[in-house]
């Protein structure tokens, strides 16, 4: 296997903060070589300098890299009273006459969005609703656009979403569950690099971005969170990971509960 230098993991962490405001901490370092050694193998290079090298000059090899380097952990309904503040006041207090819009912005294998969409399609009735979802990683936003899943991803799920918006595989599918097509449909996914400016996504009610901070030095998180909040509304939500905090940014916003913030009106 292919040894990991100290100099070579600080010329990763300079790519990766380059594409994406991520930071590779010295604590990375057997990650780093464990995610890049079969790439090295897979292209017959001697090195990880070799391989730094070769990033530099193919985009579509430093693309992969930055799949395999960001960490996408995540489950369905992933800390509950966000779920719970969505559904008791976001959406009752939610103005009738436009459609509910929400950003899922870091979507990782789309656990997130789909969870937020089961609540807005049993909360929202006839009014109208759009989920907009979103990664850096082009590899999990093509996991999450199709919507199938192992079935003890299930298990976070309340039984009444289940049954309402879930269907179990059989036959070639066993063993795995499938996102019904009409809460599919309700999410758009698209890659998009929340350190570079964004494109045309129109303005949201509710942004979330939850547990991707602790990545980001305090300028990136400055920086990404001015941005998400350009296309908040105002009396719109920014959702951010319980572990995390806005603490010292200098940032629009009033904090509601942990984790929950209000762009003011």
């Amino acid at each position: 296997m292919h040894t990991l230098t100290d100099s070579e993991l600080n010329g990763f962490s300079r790519l990766m903060f380059e594409a994406a405001g991520i930071t590779l901490a010295p604590s990375k370092k057997a990650l780093v070589e464990g995610r890049l050694s079969k790439r090295l193998h897979a292209l017959g290079l001697a090195t990880f300098t070799d391989y730094l090298q070769h990033l530099r000059q193919d985009a579509t090899e430093r693309q992969q890299a930055i799949d395999l380097l960001t960490t996408n952990e995540t489950y369905f309904f992933r800390e509950p009273r966000h779920f719970a503040y969505l559904s008791e006041q976001i959406i009752p207090a939610a103005d009738p006459a436009r459609p509910l819009r929400v950003w899922s912005a870091a979507c990782s294998s789309g656990e997130e969005p789909y969870s937020l969409a089961m609540v807005l399609a049993e909360r929202m009735g006839q009014r109208p609703w759009e989920i907009v979802a979103s990664d850096i990683s082009t590899r999990v936003i093509d996991q999450a656009r199709r919507g199938i899943y192992p079935m003890e991803r299930a298990e976070k799920i309340p039984q009444a979403y289940l049954k309402a918006f879930c269907l179990k595989g059989t036959g070639a599918q066993e063993g795995s569950f499938a996102l019904q097509q009409s809460i599919r449909e309700r999410v758009r996914f698209q890659v998009i690099n929340l350190n570079s400016t964004l494109p045309d996504i129109g303005q949201f009610d509710l942004v979330v971005l939850r547990n991707v901070m602790i990545y980001f030095d305090a300028d990136t998180k400055r920086a990404v969170c001015r941005r998400l909040l350009e296309v908040l509304r105002p009396g719109g939500h920014l959702f951010i990971g319980h572990s995390e905090s806005l603490n010292g940014l200098d940032l629009p916003v009033r904090s509601i509960q942990p984790a929950v913030y209000l762009k003011p009106q």
